[in-house]
């Protein structure tokens, strides 16, 4: 009796020891961050070169998780990888942004210089 009453506390235990599956999804959705954040030249602009590579860092970090069955350590990396990916695509937007607005304004100065 006391046999069949350990099995029975075992077993829950067991079911609740499974291993998460591995989040591919995750894993997508943190590369196509990265990418997006590459193409628009995240790499070049100092403060998202920064996330970016800090992205990068998290996605290799989880998969060497996933490898060892790790799954909610790597679920866990790669949704702070795909939030760093997408602060870098955020800081080179503003980057771009700010240097098209300077131009910009560098071109009207320079139109009222010649008006006068």
């Amino acid at each position: 009796m006391k046999s069949v009453s350990v099995l029975t506390l075992l077993i829950p235990l067991a079911a609740g020891c499974a291993s998460l599956p591995a989040p591919t999804e995750q894993l997508a959705s943190s590369e196509a961050a990265v990418r997006g954040a590459r193409e628009v030249g995240a790499a070049s602009v100092p403060q998202a070169s920064l996330e970016l590579r800090l992205a990068e860092e998290g996605i290799a970090k989880a998969k060497a998780a996933m490898a060892e069955d790790d799954n909610e350590k790597a679920e866990r990396l790669l949704r702070r990888a795909q939030a760093d990916a997408e602060l870098a695509l955020s800081m080179a937007r503003e980057t771009k942004a700010r240097n098209e607005a300077a131009q910009v304004m560098g071109q009207v100065s320079q139109l009222r210089g010649q008006m006068k």
